[in-house]
């Protein structure tokens, strides 16, 4: 398997990946953003993704979105196909997007907001931290994203001050993070998530 900087040769999977993010969206009954193949083709012809492939078999993938400006950078739409999960590979993935956001945009700061447990716990592992949505982009075309998603009202009801979602935030200029099993544990403590 490799997992690499996907490029325009790699487009004859856009429409997979969409898939498999709906289907995953729809089993979990979560809300999620939802992404066209043409959108997903664009950030491939961009290089601002990266695929997992075994062979010709898709794995997975993620993509980088920029905001105000290349001051804030997420990464968005991390998804491995139900044949290969829970071998690691989402936790892969994420290292190698995060590692090409870095080396794409080194002053950008990384922001994510989700309601996965496992989203949440990669990312502060690679020194994410818990904000409030006021410390990350003020970028609408950002939160428009969030429209096709089915807490969308959560979220417009407050303003953009709150939802579902926990906002987490990577600041290069900021040394500190969640670097340890015990700092995971506060954080998941905090936010009342289960622990292995």
């Amino acid at each position: 398997m490799i997992i690499e900087v996907a490029n325009a040769s790699h487009c004859v999977y856009a429409r997979i990946i969409c898939d498999t993010i709906a289907e995953s969206a729809k089993q979990r009954g979560t809300g999620i953003a939802k992404r066209t193949p043409k959108y997903i083709i664009s950030k491939m012809n961009k290089g601002d993704a990266v695929i997992a492939l075994d062979g010709s078999n898709f794995v997975g993938f993620s993509y980088i979105e920029s905001w105000s400006h290349q001051k804030f950078i997420a990464n968005s739409g991390l998804i491995v196909h139900p044949n290969y999960r829970g071998k690691g590979i989402a936790k892969r993935i994420k290292r190698k997007i995060f590692e090409h956001s870095r080396a794409k945009y080194p002053k950008a700061k990384l922001f994510s907001i989700t309601t996965g447990p496992a989203v949440m716990k990669m990312n502060t592992e690679l020194g994410y931290l818990p904000v409030p949505f006021s410390e990350l982009t003020t970028d609408q075309s950002f939160w428009k994203g969030c429209q096709s998603c089915k807490n969308y009202d959560v979220l417009n009801r407050t303003n953009q001050k709150m939802c579902l979602c926990t906002g987490l935030l990577f600041d290069p200029k900021c040394k500190k993070g969640f670097k340890s099993k015990r700092h995971w544990k506060l954080l998941a403590e905090r936010l009342h998530l289960k622990t292995k």
